[in-house]
């Protein structure tokens, strides 16, 4: 895989899977920092939402100088109109890293077994070794009958080489039970159960091969699809907003320019005030350059070294129509969002 004359073969792949909030792209993070010197790490990121947020925040901390090489497949599961978003984006990737590892981060909201399906194609068959599936859960929701009966939520588990559960210091002994109760009825049997926090996993648990099979002729090379919010440019107003929904969840986004610094403090209040399932940005701001991430435990801020552009994703049972003019309200000197449109 040195030579770029040569054929990119049994590329070690891993699946990072689980469902909002679980911690995937913490693990992702704490992975790299584990990874060798001398090889190159490809990351394969994908997003319910169509602004994508997550390549922002790794490669705010990581950068092909350093080995790492990321490619985002957002709007939705990224195994869609039958794998092709995904291909292209794979294919790019490996061509751009010729990588000596693989890691691909379904949506949260996504079909880890139809991604499988679509790495598993013939056309993927010798240029990909597929290895073990890690898939993080925070136990404390097992006593949340929406999880626990989300066919998702069950599918990320059954495809499931490792469990991970994320999170660790935050459990009960009840939650413990009921984790073990519920592997024993959804995985398969005898399942790794791997207990950590902040998403602190070691390399060693990616190797081997996966005992997941699937049927890779259920791949099918689909259509192409229009531009996604992610690549449009960004009109004269500074931002673009887009929505989805699915899986029970409705999402909404906003892309804004660079120019669009946004003040702190306001930026904080306005994020920690938010009621949401799950909300992940990137804002440049006054005092520098932030990630934010919200889960039911609370809202993280982190420093990254730069971004491009803000990037703000939300996921909850029901947008908010002020949100829009609420966030407008944190930029610097534009405390009146009133003459924005909607």
């Amino acid at each position: 895989m040195d030579n770029d004359n040569t054929a990119i073969l049994a590329v070690p792949t891993n699946i990072i899977t689980g469902f909002l909030g679980a911690g995937k792209t913490s693990a992702i993070l704490n992975l790299l920092k584990s990874k060798p010197a001398d090889e190159r790490w490809a990351i394969l990121l994908n997003e319910f939402g169509e602004i994508g947020v997550d390549g922002s925040i790794v490669q705010g901390q990581s950068h092909e100088g350093d080995g790492v090489y990321i490619s985002e497949v957002p709007g939705g599961c990224m195994c869609c109109t039958s794998g092709l978003p995904m291909q292209i984006a794979l294919t790019q990737l490996l061509r751009r890293a010729r990588p000596h590892r693989l890691l691909i981060e379904p949506t949260g909201l996504g079909h880890p077994l139809e991604v499988l399906q679509t790495l598993s194609s013939d056309y993927n068959r010798d240029v990909l070794s597929i290895q073990k599936t890690l898939t993080l859960v925070d136990a404390r929701n097992l006593s949340d009958e929406r999880y626990t009966s989300h066919a998702t939520f069950r599918q990320q588990l059954s495809i499931a080489d490792i469990v991970v559960a994320n999170k660790d210091d935050l459990y009960s002994d009840e939650d413990r039970t009921a984790l073990r109760s519920f592997v024993t009825d959804v995985c398969r049997p005898d399942m790794q159960i791997v207990y950590t926090q902040y998403g602190d996993l070691e390399v060693a648990l990616l190797s081997g091969a996966t005992a997941t099979e699937v049927d890779p002729d259920l791949y099918d090379d689909g259509k192409p699809q229009p531009l996604l919010a992610s690549e449009l440019p960004i009109p004269e107003c500074g931002y673009i907003t887009a929505v989805n929904e699915g899986e029970g969840f409705e999402s909404i986004g906003w892309r804004f320019g660079a120019e669009k610094v946004f003040d702190r403090a306001r930026l904080c209040t306005f994020l920690r005030g938010l009621d949401v399932e799950r909300m992940k940005a990137v804002f440049i701001t006054s005092d520098g350059v932030f990630a934010y991430n919200m889960t039911h435990d609370g809202l993280m801020e982190g420093e990254l070294d730069d971004c491009a552009e803000s990037r703000v994703e939300i996921i909850a049972d029901r947008i908010e129509p002020d949100w829009l003019h609420n966030i407008i309200a944190c930029v610097a000197g534009e405390a009146d969002s009133s003459n924005y449109p909607p």
